[in-house]
C-alpha cells in the first residue's frame, strides 16, 4: 500500500486547520500557502473530508474551514481512510470491503496481509490531530533555536 498525495496532503491540511482552530474558520488560501498546496487541489481534498464530517465550511468574508470534531477525536487513520479508502495491502483483506477469494481458506500469505493491515491501522489510529499539532509546534520551535 502506498499513500498518494491525497492522503499525505490531506493530513497536512487537517493539521493546519487544527493548529489554527482557535482563530476561527481558516481560509483555503491560508492553508494552501502554509502547506505549499494549490488551492484547487486543496478544495478537492477538503470536499470528502467535509462530507465525512471531519471539517465544516463557513461561507462569507470571514469564512473558511473548521474541524468538524475536536482534534482529540480525529485520528490520522480517519483522515487517510476518507481520502485513500480502506487500509489494505491486498483487496481480499480490506477493512471495509473484503473481497473473499476462493483461496482465502488455504492461502498461506493471508495472515501476512492481515498483520500488515492491522499494523498500519494501529499506527494511524494511534495519532490524533491534537498529537500531530503538538508535534508540529514542537518541531517548529526546535527549528527556531
Amino acid at each position: 500500500m502506498r499513500l498518494s498525495t491525497k492522503g499525505r496532503y490531506g493530513l497536512r491540511a487537517m493539521i493546519e486547520i487544527a493548529s489554527r482552530q482557535h482563530e476561527g474558520p481558516v481560509p483555503t488560501h491560508v492553508i494552501a500557502e502554509h502547506q505549499d498546496l494549490s488551492e484547487r487541489y486543496l478544495e478537492q481534498l477538503l470536499t470528502p473530508l467535509k462530507q465525512a464530517g471531519l471539517v465544516k465550511s463557513v461561507r462569507g468574508a470571514q469564512g473558511g474551514y473548521m474541524l468538524g470534531r475536536d482534534a482529540t477525536a480525529i485520528t490520522a487513520g480517519d483522515i487517510i481512510r476518507v481520502l485513500e479508502g480502506p487500509i489494505a495491502p491486498v483487496d481480499c483483506i480490506s477493512e471495509m470491503y473484503p473481497q473473499e477469494c476462493e483461496r482465502s481458506s488455504r492461502c498461506p500469505t493471508r495472515e501476512i496481509w492481515q498483520r500488515i493491515r492491522d499494523s498500519i491501522s494501529e499506527i494511524l489510529d494511534s495519532y490524533t490531530l491534537h498529537d500531530l499539532v503538538i508535534k508540529s509546534r514542537s518541531m517548529a520551535q526546535e527549528s527556531r533555536l
